[in-house]
């Protein structure tokens, strides 16, 4: 008896091992590649969106209508983040403020969702790729345009830190200089980082994958698509490709040593894709140690910290904080991926006046 509740028991382990291990590959299925994802999204945010993809994908729900979910519960968060929170509103104010916060992580939460839900079942798309990029800019625009409401009304920690009179006027002349550093945080800083930080990751699968496993767009083909579509019937559509062809564009003005080697690259082999191995595994290397600090760019560290001053009534504190730290950030890992592929570049052309030679 003892003997057959063994063998059971080693069976009923066996399959589920072999249950897990399936589970496990199929859920890496659904993901660009560890590599890019940061601890949180790999072991929390992942794993969560991977079991809310399969109920979608059985309910036969489409990924760009999980994306426009996220943009209408992104930009939702703005009205509860608007409030002051404890030190102003109280315990009420707190709340309201977790609320928006919740939110925001829910939106984000659904626009992981949607990629998983695209490459679990084949259903990728221009459109999606390009409502993607536009998540982002959806829950942000309303949120910053309502802080700047928030500063306006609860600025009494500021002005007592800085030691300015709270009058009618200060309140003004000081609203009127948050609104620029929110407009410059925004659209000078948040945008552009996250845009490269983006563009990175598409960087590192391409040379982990190829053409196929990244979404490596370039403007000259977005360009070409938006050509050929008519405009009768098809403005909106469009309007969204041109948007896509200006992402793509700003990309690649961000990157112009990458630009001058995956040029030479495709025109030496054809193919980028057919590169050495020794170029791609160089390229890899590189890439590998920026994506920790490329993760830093975007969604997760990004929103701790905007979460943070929230929540301690300084909000303002994040629009300094993207403009300086994040902005440094983005400069240093810019810098460092185009001295790498710089690098190559310069023993390629070297090696191949060699060969001429």
């Amino acid at each position: 008896m003892e003997k057959k509740l063994y063998f059971c028991n080693l069976i009923e382990n066996f399959i589920a091992k072999v249950m897990l291990q399936d589970l496990k590959k199929r859920y890496l299925a659904t993901l660009k590649s560890p590599e890019t994802e940061d601890w949180l999204d790999y072991r929390v945010v992942r794993p969560l969106c991977y079991f809310l993809a399969v109920f979608f994908a059985k309910l036969n729900i489409h990924p760009n209508a999980v994306t426009i979910a996220s943009m209408f519960i992104g930009a939702a968060s703005s009205i509860f983040l608007m409030h002051g929170s404890y030190y102003y509103e109280g315990w009420q104010g707190l709340w309201l403020n977790v609320v928006g916060i919740l939110l925001l992580c829910w939106a984000d939460i659904f626009d992981c969702t949607d990629g998983q839900l695209a490459r679990l079942t084949g259903k990728k798309s221009r459109l999606g790729r390009i409502l993607d990029g536009m998540a982002g800019y959806t829950w942000f625009f309303p949120i910053y345009v309502l802080l700047m409401f928030r500063f306006y009304h609860y600025h009494s920690l500021e002005f007592s830190l800085l030691g300015i009179p709270d009058t009618e006027q200060n309140a003004l002349i000081a609203t009127a200089v948050v609104t620029a550093l929110a407009l410059y945080s925004g659209f000078v800083c948040m945008g552009p980082q996250q845009r490269l930080a983006d563009y990175y990751i598409q960087i590192h699968l391409f040379m982990l994958k190829g053409e196929k496993g990244s979404e490596l767009d370039s403007s000259e083909q977005q360009q070409k698509a938006y050509d050929e579509t008519p405009a009768e019937g098809n403005r909106l559509w469009k309007y969204f490709l041109k948007t896509y062809v200006d992402y793509t564009r700003k990309q690649e003005k961000s990157t112009p040593e990458f630009q001058k080697l995956l040029k030479t690259l495709r025109e030496q082999y054809g193919n980028a894709g057919n590169m050495p191995t020794e170029i791609r595994q160089e390229l890899l290397r590189e890439s590998r140690r920026i994506m920790p600090w490329n993760a830093m760019l975007t969604f997760n560290f990004r929103s701790a910290v905007f979460f943070l001053f929230c929540l301690v009534d300084l909000p303002v504190g994040n629009f300094l904080f993207e403009i300086f730290a994040l902005g440094l950030l983005t400069y240093c890992i810019n810098r460092h991926h185009e001295a790498c592929c710089r690098r190559i570049m310069e023993r390629f052309k070297a090696l191949s006046l060699k060969s001429e030679n």
